[in-house]
């Protein structure tokens, strides 16, 4: 029985590199995995998966996948949805079909929240729609889990206001604790002195 899962975790938790070795681990075993993520996320180019230890795959555009018909996700084994935070409500109602209507899983990887703790709404409604929900962990500088993404300023500072889709990498995000987050607490050296 196919299922939709959400994998959700901070930025630099490896959701991109697990999303390709799952998709490796599929075809290694003969299988057919169709990989997607929305076409807003053009950072590594058109159609191109990539993760930031190196390794990419060949993409279609999520526009592209919840337009192809039944038959046509049906001669795949998996879908493997990147960066799904960037999905509308109606394009994770199409995955909810993928799955329930063509029997085809759906793994999707993405942001839970945005830079302001506040959530995407493609990963408001993967969290409500989804059967399974788990986190792909990563950790604060302090050790602590980092559940948040801070968005670095022009001054290296986190800013907690602006536009919710800023598309960048390690010099625009950082991960941290929810803490350190609210405390604009980017790195250990940052730390007040007693």
């Amino acid at each position: 029985m196919a299922r939709l899962y959400f994998r959700y975790g901070s930025m630099g938790s490896s959701k991109t590199a697990n999303a390709l070795m799952v998709a490796y681990n599929y075809e290694e075993k003969g299988q057919r995995a169709l990989l997607a993520k929305p076409a807003l996320d053009d950072r590594d180019g058109a159609g191109i998966m990539a993760s930031r230890i190196g390794i990419s795959r060949p993409c279609i555009s999520v526009e592209r996948l919840v337009a192809m018909g039944d038959d046509e996700v049906r001669a795949f084994d998996c879908v493997i949805v990147d960066e799904a935070q960037f999905c509308t409500k109606d394009q994770v109602a199409r995955l909810t079909d993928i799955v329930d209507d063509c029997d085809v899983p759906v793994i999707c990887y993405g942001l839970r929240t945005d830079f302001r703790r506040e959530p995407f709404e493609g990963s408001l409604w993967l969290m409500a729609w989804a059967d399974v929900i788990e986190e792909v962990k990563t950790v604060c500088w302090c050790g602590r889990a980092a559940t948040c993404v801070a968005r670095l300023g022009a001054d290296g500072k986190i800013v907690y206001e602006g536009s919710q889709v800023q598309l960048g990498g390690n010099d625009s995000y950082v991960s941290v604790c929810r803490r350190h987050h609210k405390q604009g607490i980017l790195w250990k050296s940052d730390m007040p002195h007693p």
